[in-house]
């Protein structure tokens, strides 16, 4: 009994472990961000080219069954002030609904007003947004090409204020930061707000400005088209097709411009199957991409540092696995520390919690005082509990997401899934009716019900052992496993 309890000790310490370093990661990167902003290197504004000197750029727009987003897309980059003559856009459409009418009803009336837009239409969705964006590689006439998702809504100045950071002939990609149409929904689309921001204000900005990985989003950022071809183009081998592209041509030594102070807004998902859909295709494409190319990355003749923040960015979704091993043993734990009071480590792996919890406070803290630039200095009080509340979602999606991961570890391959639009801009919007809704009971959900009962009774054994070191840590994991739950079957009805 005594070799089961040790050996439940130190995998508990373990994932302990590795939470601890990935703090530490964040916390580099926090550092990082606030010497760039205190050398201002990275975050003022380029002088803008003269009309004569603007390159020729094509805007792919990469749909599948966008019906109630689509128009108002293909009006906002039509209303890009660029020239003309300088401007391909392209709606790489692969839907199998209406929004193929809609597209071409669009494309045929902006044609007729003298713009340079094509409806591109292959003959199967082989590949998915990877295979769409290869398919329509050749056929782009432009030196440098933008991409959107379907949700997004670039601002008329979009393209003036990015392609002059290529000046630079080694500059492949620039990168801009997501806004929120929609943050204020919702708790649930304030939490994914307040977690993206972190990625889009310290973590973009501190790897930019230490020469780090970055990596291009998906969406919401412009390429050189020499550089996609230089670095093999677009993959559909992993669901993370950006995240691979953006590694390959980084290891053949492009560099990657990140713009903070340059805003995309988009739609923020509104409820938790499609959250859940865009989480799994996050974390397991991340998971997929470190299989893919952390070997290349270690090979290659980055230095150490560089290679240490690899390691944790393309494995950074394998902090939910380490969440949920902790968690899953913390009971354990609880019970081994009644019987066992002589073994001193457990005292140690709760410093390393607490030192944890440390970092990530000081990471998200500062992201969000920067997205809140300008608001009421009242509305920093709001930091603790929207802190708290994120890590409770977080951990609520730990056993969904850890899954994905160690699918993307082990190599079996799932189509990708798209996360639905619902064209949500107010509080009176609705998605309920809305026929891309998408129902996700299934036996995970009810295992995620099954572990909120046990960290449950995690909470009640505290109390009635007189420990309470992990009560905090129960308490958020009941209620973010629970909160998942409930809204999973809320919003699949």
């Amino acid at each position: 009994m005594g070799t089961l309890a040790l050996l439940l000790i130190v995998l508990y310490g373990l994932g302990l472990a590795f939470i601890f370093c990935y703090s530490l990661i964040q916390l580099h990167l926090t550092f990082l961000y606030w010497r760039c902003r205190k050398q201002n290197s990275a975050l003022g504004t380029a002088t803008p080219l003269q009309p004569l000197n603007l390159p020729l750029v094509t805007v792919q727009l990469p749909v599948y069954n966008e019906k109630f987003v689509v128009e108002r897309l293909i009006d906002a980059i039509v209303a890009l002030d660029y020239p003309n003559d300088k401007l391909q856009i392209q709606v790489l459409d692969d839907s199998e609904d209406e929004t193929k009418t809609l597209v071409a009803r669009k494309v045929a009336f902006y044609q007729q007003q003298g713009y340079n837009i094509t409806q591109v239409l292959r003959p199967g969705r082989q590949g998915y947004k990877a295979g769409a964006l290869q398919y329509a590689l050749p056929l782009a006439t432009g030196e440098f090409i933008a991409i959107f998702d379907a949700d997004f809504l670039p601002s008329p100045d979009f393209l003036i204020k990015t392609v002059v950071e290529f000046k630079n002939p080694t500059v492949g990609v620039v990168q801009t930061r997501w806004g929120h149409l929609n943050e204020n929904y919702s708790l649930l689309t304030q939490l994914q707000a307040f977690g993206l921001n972190a990625h889009f204000t310290v973590e973009q900005t501190g790897r930019s400005c230490g020469g780090h990985f970055l990596n291009f989003n998906g969406t919401g950022g412009i390429w050189r088209k020499a550089c996609i071809e230089d670095a093999g183009g677009w993959q559909a081998d992993t669901l993370t097709e950006d995240l691979d592209l953006s590694y390959r041509a980084q290891l053949r030594h492009w560099q990657f411009r990140y713009l903070e102070f340059l805003e995309a807004p988009a739609e923020l998902p509104v409820t938790m199957p499609a959250i859940k859909s865009q989480q799994f295709r996050w974390t397991k494409g991340a998971a997929e991409n470190a299989r893919k190319n952390l070997g290349k990355v270690f090979r290659s003749d980055k230095p150490w540092l560089t290679k240490m923040h690899a390691l944790f960015h393309l494995g950074n979704s394998s902090v939910f696995v380490g969440v949920l091993l902790t968690g899953l043993l913390s009971l354990p734990v609880l019970f081994i520390q009644e019987f066992y009071p002589q073994w001193q480590a457990y005292y140690l792996s709760r410093a390393l919690f607490l030192i944890s919890l440390a970092g990530l406070v000081a990471f998200y803290y500062t992201a969000y005082r920067q997205s809140n630039q300008g608001a009421r200095s009242g509305s920093r009080l709001l930091f603790l509990p929207r802190f708290f509340w994120f890590l409770t979602f977080s951990m609520g999606l730990s056993l969904h997401n850890a899954l994905a991961v160690m699918e993307g570890y082990t190599g079996k391959k799932t189509p990708f899934i798209r996360t639905p639009k619902f064209n949500i801009r107010s509080n009176h919007d609705s998605w309920q009716q809305n026929p891309y809704r998408t129902a996700s009971i299934n036996l995970l959900t009810v295992l995620e019900g099954i572990l909120a009962m046990y960290f449950l009774i995690g909470v009640f054994a505290g109390f009635y052992l007189h420990r309470y070191g992990l009560l905090p840590f129960h308490i958020m994991l009941t209620l973010g496993l629970g909160g998942v739950f409930f809204l999973t079957l809320k919003h699949s009805r």
